[in-house]
């Protein structure tokens, strides 16, 4: 992130004013299997998409199914914002999205698998009710429904 000094008056304002949501509790599931049996699956909050599919647009709380097999550069950037310089997420979205870290630690066998498909969110949601009501308990069941134990969150 930008420091506040850095940005334009607009978002200066913006910033200063808005209030994050806290929640009282937050899920927590403790680990059932060591690591290198685990399935994993990657989410990232960077609006990563792929050609063909729809990009992000503002306020967007829907995501994106991002394949395993992909190869990283295929990603599209779809994350623009004042706030943050997203300049090395154009060179490697690694950054953002390690999917090649990923299926290093896979081979190496310090994780069991990769899931078939990971997740991409936009960032920086200033409405995220159907996020919370909607997306993010769907992306949830599907991981269920895939075996997931170990989800990998990398927000932007």
């Amino acid at each position: 992130m930008a420091p506040l000094r850095k940005l334009d008056s607009l978002s200066r304002f913006f910033m200063k004013l808005y209030r994050g949501k806290h929640y009282e509790t937050t899920p927590h599931t403790p680990l059932r299997l060591p690591l290198p049996e685990c399935k994993v699956a990657l989410i990232t909050t960077a609006g990563f998409f792929l050609d063909g599919q729809e990009p992000f647009g503002n306020g967007d709380c829907s995501y994106r199914e991002i394949p395993n097999s992909i190869q990283i550069q295929a990603l599209i950037n779809g994350h623009k914002s004042a706030a943050y310089d997203e300049r090395g997420l154009e060179t490697d979205p690694n950054l953002a999205f390690p999917l090649d870290r990923f299926k290093e630690l896979e081979t190496q066998g310090k994780v069991g698998s990769l899931n078939h498909r990971h997740f991409s969110f936009m960032g920086s949601i200033t409405k995220p009710d159907r996020l919370i009501t909607q997306f993010a308990p769907e992306v949830g069941r599907m991981l269920k429904t895939d075996g997931v134990d170990v989800a990998f969150l990398t927000p932007v």
